[in-house]
């Protein structure tokens, strides 16, 4: 879709440096030229927000800890406030750093578990356990890899962790040790806590750590990666190569290539891959501004809308077709706002878009899956829900979009970050209870009611947008 951007606010845009999710999507931070924030995915919320002078530096990223107040803080730009080769790590409630990590090479990527940190430098990647000690845990040689690229599953008793491989295009798949389970939530005060029964797991099942191939190779793609990216329990993975046509998804205990997905026929630099919580739809997102949507189920399995195939596609299994004939396509697709300037309320309330208008270069994004209450359901025992106190602390609830004890249906959407400053929430056409195809062609877009609202035609999808400086102005009229 094509919208111009627009503003609930005359107050400029924050520009973003980097943005990046917490493994559970529940967080995310930002840097800025400023300094760096901390925010609560849904509903936004800026929980911490740290500003820096404007001679002291900036930094590359600010990377959060799984269900931790730790944040890891990466120096970069012209004036990098701490040295490249290093990683500090800052306690968000202390607001103080408490230990650093300092290496012999520039520092190009982070992904974390719980207790975990893994450090990606150009040639190799460097694990440690975080308890009441730092322990170096695992070092791993790898091709070169600017992007700092690496996935880690978060699932308790999860144990993967994926990163290039010594040759372009290849994967390893390393175990770690099994990924602990979140501490009990403290029982209300004055109470005795009651033992519980042991509960069977559910969810996807965890792959068995492979004690026999250690670091075993996924030949994914034959030029060099551009994304990578694991289920929170490590039994599926994404790749995609710098050729950004097609995204590729892998069972990690056989390492076999499950499912070939299409983004388009155009090179495009693939930003990311994100999983849905149940992994049954994957989404990526590219320079394009575009974000595209996949279904995971099998053939016959699927609810609702399904992947896009050619006509073609079913000579397949009778005639030699190119692969573009054979390959899936995404179900839906949404086009991002590009960059432009912001229109007054007045102005919005009957505008109609274009979709054949010529946009405005596309500006960077970062995409992740949420999941939050659906319209219309109220909880099955709303008088017994124990509504957390309000806070502006890191939240480590299991889910902070609904009170603990509710039982509201949950609905899977997608919250994309903009590095203008953007926040859009995006409700996919299934969950809206709809069993429409997506055309090819992009519908026309009409603006109703709210400026932060818009609904397109066949099906019908709403996306929200709400500008991060909202959530700083909200923070500062509670202080």
């Amino acid at each position: 879709m094509n919208l111009a951007r627009h503003s609930i606010t005359a107050t400029a845009p924050t520009c973003i440096l980097d943005a990046r999710f917490e493994p559970n999507s529940r967080i995310f931070t930002t840097c800025t030229p400023e300094g760096f924030a901390v925010y609560k995915t849904w509903p936004l919320t800026l929980l911490r927000k740290r500003d820096v002078p404007d001679d002291a530096g900036t930094l590359a990223f600010v990377q959060p800890m799984h269900a931790s107040s730790l944040l890891f803080l990466v120096g970069g730009g012209r004036a990098p406030l701490y040295p490249a080769n290093k990683v500090i790590l800052w306690d968000s409630v202390t607001q103080r750093e408490v230990a650093e990590l300092e290496f012999k090479e520039r520092v190009c990527g982070l992904v974390t578990r719980r207790n975990w940190l893994v450090v990606a430098l150009k040639r190799r990647v460097v694990a440690f356990e975080i308890n009441s000690n730092i322990e170096r845990r695992g070092e791993w040689e790898t091709a070169e890899n600017e992007r700092g690229l690496m996935a880690i599953a978060t699932a308790p008793d999860s144990t993967m962790l994926a990163i290039p491989g010594r040759q372009p295009g290849h994967v390893q798949l390393i175990h770690l040790p099994p990924c602990p389970h979140p501490p009990p939530p403290s029982p209300p005060p004055n109470t005795t806590p009651k033992p519980k029964a042991p509960q069977p797991r559910s969810g996807p099942d965890i792959p068995p750590p492979l004690a026999t191939q250690p670091g075993a190779i996924i030949v994914a793609h034959e030029s060099r990666l551009a994304a990578l990216s694991l289920t929170a329990s490590g039994r599926l993975l994404a790749t995609a190569s710098h050729r950004g046509t097609l995204v590729r998804v892998w069972d990690t205990r056989s390492r076999a290539k499950i499912r070939e997905l299409r983004r388009g026929t155009d090179r495009a630099d693939i930003y990311g891959v994100a999983f849905r919580g149940d992994e049954q739809e994957v989404c990526v997102w590219s320079d394009k501004g575009t974000v595209h949507v996949f279904k995971l189920a099998k053939q016959g399995e699927e609810i609702g809308a399904k992947n896009r195939t050619s006509k073609l596609s079913a000579l397949k299994d009778y005639v030699r077709l190119p692969k573009i004939f054979a390959s899936e396509w995404s179900y839906a697709q949404y086009r991002l706002p590009a960059q432009a300037p912001s229109s007054n309320l007045a102005a919005l309330s009957s505008q109609v878009i274009d979709p054949t208008a010529e946009r405005v270069d596309e500006e960077r994004c970062t995409v992740a899956w949420i999941e939050v209450p659906i319209e219309g359901h109220p909880p099955v025992s709303p008088s017994k829900t124990n509504r957390p106190p309000k806070s502006t602390s890191i939240s480590t609830n299991p889910t902070p979009t609904m009170p603990v004890g509710s039982e509201r249906p949950m609905d899977y959407q997608l919250v994309a970050l903009t590095y203008s400053g953007g926040w859009y929430r995006l409700s996919l056409p299934q969950s809206l209870g709809q069993r429409h195809n997506l055309k090819l062609g992009q519908p026309h877009l009409q603006l109703e009611d709210r400026a932060d609202r818009c609904y397109l035609a066949r099906p019908t999808i709403t996306l929200y947008q709400v500008p991060l400086v909202e959530a700083e102005k909200a923070l500062m009229e509670l202080k």
